[in-house]
């Protein structure tokens, strides 16, 4: 990870979770951190201990990305500090769990915006001074429900879908001008993103739950080697991997078995 060493990275939903992890894991090769979340007291603490422990520079800008302006503020921010982004970490997401009807429509547009359109107007700010400098990183959080449909998670799968195919166009359209884009998928990870979406009560029951340190240091080393895309965790691989063995309304089935609400009497 040593590609970013007294560089700038600009990295959102860091205030939690995977974007503290990866956040915590640049502090450590030496990054200078730009984080970003809405929780302003997370975000003090994380860049004094940081900055303290590290001997980094930090900065820290309270953004909501469910507003459609919140990437160009960020972006002026850098900006106005003088800072040039060398690493993009597109990680701010989240899910909701339940039948679509169920789940409120405001949540299921934000979730789209935050999970999709803010990463695009991000990555759209910032890739032509990278493309300009003939070097840079971006990195998408994906997950592992990229590469399916996901019953009572189905907006969410949708939105991670189009972050991984985004991530690995930009990864071929980028090549040339030396810059490199890498989509993070994650399965069941150690996060706050069961309690938010709202599906504790299964990610309990999941064995092989990673840690978000260990997520963090396999999409920093993809991103570094080069990589379009990566599953982080063996098992999970295998998992993706197994789904081309059958149908795909086949694992829309046993994932529906799987996620399905249990009815309360």
């Amino acid at each position: 990870m040593t590609p970013w060493s007294g560089k700038w990275a600009l990295v959102t939903g860091a205030s939690a979770g995977i974007g503290k992890a990866l956040a915590e894991e640049l502090a450590r090769a030496g990054t200078y951190l730009v984080l970003t979340a809405r929780r302003r007291e997370r975000l003090e603490e994380l860049a004094e201990q940081l900055g303290d422990s590290h001997k980094i520079q930090t900065r820290i800008f309270v953004s909501d990305l469910t507003e459609r302006d919140a990437p160009e503020k960020i972006f002026q921010f850098t900006k106005q500090q003088g800072i040039e982004i060398e690493l993009l970490i597109n990680n701010a997401g989240f899910g909701a769990y339940g039948e679509f009807p169920t789940v409120e429509t405001r949540r299921l547009t934000d979730m789209v915006q935050v999970n999709c359109a803010a990463v695009v107007h991000l990555t759209r700010l910032y890739l032509p001074e990278m493309v300009a400098r003939r070097r840079g990183y971006v990195l998408i959080v994906a997950s592992t429900a990229s590469f399916q449909s996901v019953p009572y998670l189905s907006t969410y799968a949708a939105t991670k879908s189009f972050d991984l195919l985004l991530a690995e166009g930009l990864a071929e359209e980028m090549k040339p001008y030396g810059v490199r884009v890498c989509a993070l998928c994650p399965g069941s990870t150690e996060s706050e993103f069961a309690e938010v979406a709202g599906q504790a009560h299964i990610a309990a029951t999941r064995a092989n739950r990673e840690t978000a340190e260990k997520v963090a240091r396999t999409g920093l080393r993809a991103l570094a080697a080069g990589k379009s895309y990566v599953i982080s965790g063996l098992g999970n691989y295998l998992g993706v991997l197994g789904q081309r063995l059958v149908s795909r309304r086949m694992v829309a089935r046993v994932a529906g078995r799987m996620f399905k609400p249990k009815k309360t009497s």
